[in-house]
């Protein structure tokens, strides 16, 4: 039922609704015979009413027990990824993603009061299990682990410049030296994927209050530093952290997770191997898709080798408008444009210029061996960012987009955390992931700032540990492995339901 609303939604045109949302003063508020303002009946809706409008056109979203009717609210801060809880319960993820008080800019948009008679599909256990990690999320505020240390990012940044430093210095001062050079490209690419996770945290505003400040740092970090575009980072990140390991409705829908939509080259369930059906005329798999899904354990690891070329393309596209690698994305960049649109296409330009020059060994190295030196600081950034947020969530479990769990379950079930182990030292993961062999932890509060994770786990895992939900931890070797099972076994099952349906491969 939930599917057919959602399609009936998006197949509405968007430029018919002149008014974005319907709720606000109005909602509550009605003027009286003699002009004066008058307290309305507060309306009352069910959670099966909440659960039709799920689209971007249509989109109410219930916090704390309030409905709120945001459809085409593409000017919200955070971008379109507010349509990914459209006809759902978004008071969780508000809280983990938003500053505190935020909550005031939705009364504009209230229409209602959810009838919590009508939310059949949670008992009291799970009542009392929101409750829980609510107040643990509150003690923690409490305990101050969302305040950062200034000190602790100021060495981060300062180390990490000192790589940058040492990895161009040693193509000016050593321009023939074949064993140097490739030992520059690796830690530039070294830098490049710390400088990912610097990003990361900067504009997560683990570190300022001061949104501002954050998304400026974010800049240096990313556009400047590593070629990506903040804009495009957001979009794609901030859809990620609403919904995790979900798969859209359909192949042409965007109600998915943007970190799994990688059909036709991986797919992480037998549903999504088979997703590009609806596609083609015949309804059947393509020679290609049965190609890559067939061989995807094998072509996991040159995949993300080739991670930073797409990464950088689609971040052109969106700084200087050329398109966008999502519908939400395509959407929310039409609507909003660029946050800061000079500093995103002079920071990218200036990235692609000092990176020329030293790919150039200062002008010195043929075209060739320039375009080697480019490529291998490319291909190895590209593997070190993809192989640590890799691990943080494939393989994990998958969820469709209609049928996922609360909060805190899909936030834990769907992600692994990294430890030490196989000859790797804790300490050595902790600088390599930055941070993020914590995702559990980082997903459920995404404003904690990195030095305060640890803490954050053992509250975490105790809590999970009571309330009986699976938390999954493994070193680099076990959890790859992991993975790779995983996608075999992908494999595996589309083999199997292809041989019944059609002919051999």
């Amino acid at each position: 039922r939930q599917t057919f609303f959602c399609r009936l939604s998006h197949s509405q045109n968007p430029e018919l609704r002149n008014n974005m949302g319907k709720g606000g003063d109005s909602a509550v508020t009605a003027k009286s015979s003699d002009g004066s303002e008058m307290t309305k009946a507060v309306e009352k809706y069910t959670w099966t009413e909440v659960k039709k409008h799920c689209s971007p056109n249509d989109a109410w979203i219930v916090y704390k027990g309030k409905v709120y009717d945001v459809s085409n609210w593409l000017e919200h801060p955070g971008g379109a990824v507010i349509f990914t809880h459209a006809g759902d319960d978004m008071t969780d993820i508000f809280a983990a993603m938003h500053a505190p008080g935020s909550q005031n800019m939705m009364k504009k948009f209230l229409i209602g009061d959810l009838i919590p008679e009508s939310v059949e599909h949670k008992d009291q256990h799970q009542l009392d299990f929101e409750k829980g990690y609510r107040d643990l999320r509150a003690k923690m505020v409490v305990m101050g682990l969302f305040k950062s240390n200034k000190l602790f990012y100021a060495y981060k940044c300062l180390s990490n410049m000192c790589i940058w430093a040492a990895a161009i210095a040693i193509p000016y001062y050593f321009p023939n030296n074949v064993g140097l050079h490739i030992l520059s490209a690796l830690m530039l690419g070294t830098f490049y994927q710390q400088c990912g996770w610097l990003a990361h945290d900067f504009l997560h505003h683990q570190v300022y209050r001061k949104r501002t400040f954050g998304d400026l740092a974010g800049i240096y970090w990313g556009n400047l530093m590593q070629g990506y575009s903040v804009q495009w980072w957001k979009n794609k990140h901030n859809g990620h952290h609403a919904v995790p390991n979900l798969h859209s409705t359909s192949a042409v829908s965007q109600d998915g997770d943007p970190d799994i939509d990688t059909m036709p080259l991986l797919a992480w369930s037998l549903k999504q191997a088979q997703s590009y059906r609806e596609l083609s005329k015949d309804g059947k798999d393509t020679a290609m898709v049965r190609f890559f899904i067939r061989n995807q354990a094998s072509f996991y690891f040159p995949i993300l080798l080739l991670a930073r070329l797409s990464w950088m393309n689609e971040s052109f596209k969106v700084a200087f408008g050329l398109g966008a690698a999502t519908e939400n994305a395509a959407l929310e960049m039409k609507v909003k444009g660029l946050q800061y649109p000079v500093l995103e296409k002079v920071a990218i330009l200036m990235h692609y210029a000092w990176v020329a020059i030293v790919s150039s060994g200062y002008g010195a190295w043929s075209i060739p061996y320039s375009i080697m030196y480019f490529m291998i600081t490319t291909c190895s950034c590209g593997f070190l960012l993809a192989i640590v947020f890799g691990l943080g969530h494939n393989g994990m479990a998958t969820y469709e987009a209609v049928t996922r769990p609360d909060f805190w379950k899909l936030q834990v079930t769907t992600t692994r955390n990294i430890t030490g182990g196989h000859g790797f030292p804790q300490a050595f993961v902790d600088w390599f992931c930055g941070g993020l062999q914590y995702q559990v932890e980082h997903h459920l509060f995404p404003g904690l700032p990195r030095h305060n994770l640890k803490k954050a786990h053992e509250l975490v895992h105790s809590f999970c540990k009571e309330w009986g939900v699976k938390y999954h931890e493994a070193d680099l070797v076990d959890g790859t492995r992991e993975v790779l099972d995983h996608l075999q076994n992908v494999s595996d099952d589309f083999v199997v339901e292809f041989l019944k349906d059609g002919p051999t491969m």
